[in-house]
């Protein structure tokens, strides 16, 4: 299986660094993946399981169609979830809140996995402020997430923004093991890829950013954090290990519960 992340990630640190992610995975083929989020937002949610190929194939990842998924939370609220095609599941009364605990068990293959997530308290985005710096003649936009991070330790965010909503998505890892309690001072750096490549994005003036914003358990920080770690590892090496899953016997992928608030900001 070949996924691309981009991720900046922000750790001990103030400022961001990015770097393109290719997890060849090739050893992997035929490994279960399973995705599953839930929000603070009105369902349904959605589980997503597939099989892995190797990178070398294209990226059209087999879907499996029938498999048992069952949701349920710390307060006895449970839900089966109905397959609505290429690979997807999904609720259809089931609630989240902030606070509770949610457990994901998959039966599929003649194997059953399971993972659990606690969805953060809500911490309010409040906006996004532009700046920019000039490197080489070259413009890079940023963006800063405006919001006051709790005064408890061990918060961790998710952003991730699309550009004129271009399937292309770049996250970014924030911890709060810096400038808790405080106002946020990482910016989300905007990409200024010029090449020619199919897929190359470089943001200028007039384009739209549309920027989500999560509170996430420490698990799914581990994840997102584990990706870039692992190509440090490897010094850019082309065959990384996996980023650690919060799902049992071995299934790729993540489980997530978290909240979710989005903002559009037009770049000037």
């Amino acid at each position: 299986m070949k996924n691309t992340f981009f991720i900046i990630l922000s750790l001990l640190a103030l400022t961001s660094c990015e770097k393109e992610i290719d997890l060849d995975l090739d050893d992997k083929s035929g490994s279960i993946v399973i995705e599953g989020n839930i929000t603070d937002q009105a369902g349904p949610y959605t589980v997503r399981i597939t099989k892995s190929v190797a990178f070398t194939q294209n990226n059209q990842y087999p879907a499996i169609a029938d498999a048992q998924v069952v949701l349920s939370d710390n307060t006895g609220q449970t839900e089966t979830l109905h397959y609505v095609g290429d690979g997807k599941y999904q609720t259809t009364a089931f609630t989240a809140v902030t606070g509770r605990t949610y457990t994901m068990k998959v039966q599929a293959e003649g194997k059953q996995y399971t993972a659990q997530s606690t969805m953060p308290a809500v911490v309010a985005f409040e906006g996004l402020a532009q700046d920019s710096f000039v490197f080489g003649g070259v413009t890079t936009y940023t963006l800063l997430p405006i919001f006051t991070d709790p005064i408890a330790l061990g918060n961790r965010y998710l952003f991730s923004f699309t550009v004129n909503n271009k399937p292309k998505k770049t996250f970014n890892v924030f911890s709060d093991n810096v400038n808790n309690g405080l106002p946020n001072q990482r910016p989300l750096f905007l990409p200024n890829d010029d090449s020619d490549k199919a897929d190359a994005v470089k943001v200028v003036v007039g384009d739209t950013i549309h920027v989500e914003m999560q509170s996430i358990d420490n698990n799914i920080f581990t994840f997102y954090s584990a990706l870039l770690q692992i190509m440090g590892d490897n010094g850019g090496g082309v065959t990384p290990s996996n980023p650690p899953s919060n799902i049992s016997n071995g299934a790729l992928g993540y489980f997530s519960a978290h909240t979710s608030s989005t903002k559009d900001f037009v770049i000037q």
